[in-house]
């Protein structure tokens, strides 16, 4: 059973920078593509970033490109999304995933990933 522990989100003004950690246990981290989906009040959930399991390939949602870098360490089982010039319409849940059977051409489709962390809150003030 893989467990997976988000960190880093919070409060930050239009404009600013997170980066958000999500910290793996209990599995293989480098077997597995990694995904970042957001869930904003009222809205369904949707994704963000993908990264393959060595990192070589990455996707991203049309909304974050050029904005956000999702990026992994496999000696840390960690996978990181870095979140530059935000605006309000980032505001969500941050939630990190866990895909075994598609490592190497990471999927955008949630229901894809097997195991999902607890999310974070970040929140962008305009």
């Amino acid at each position: 059973q893989v467990r997976l522990v988000e960190s880093g989100g919070g409060l930050v003004q239009a404009g600013g920078s997170l980066r958000l950690s999500c910290a793996a246990s209990g599995g293989t981290f480098s077997r597995y593509a990694m995904g970042w989906f957001r869930q904003a009040p009222g809205k369904e959930r949707e994704f963000a970033a993908a990264i393959s399991w060595r990192g070589g390939s990455t996707s991203y949602a049309d909304s974050v490109k050029g904005r956000f870098t999702i990026s992994r360490d496999n000696a840390k089982n960690t996978v990181y999304l870095q979140m530059n010039s935000l605006k309000s319409e980032d505001t969500a849940v941050y939630y990190c995933a866990a895909d075994r059977r598609r490592p190497v051409v990471p999927s955008t489709t949630g229901s894809d990933y097997e195991y999902w962390g607890q999310g974070t809150q970040v929140t962008v003030s305009s």
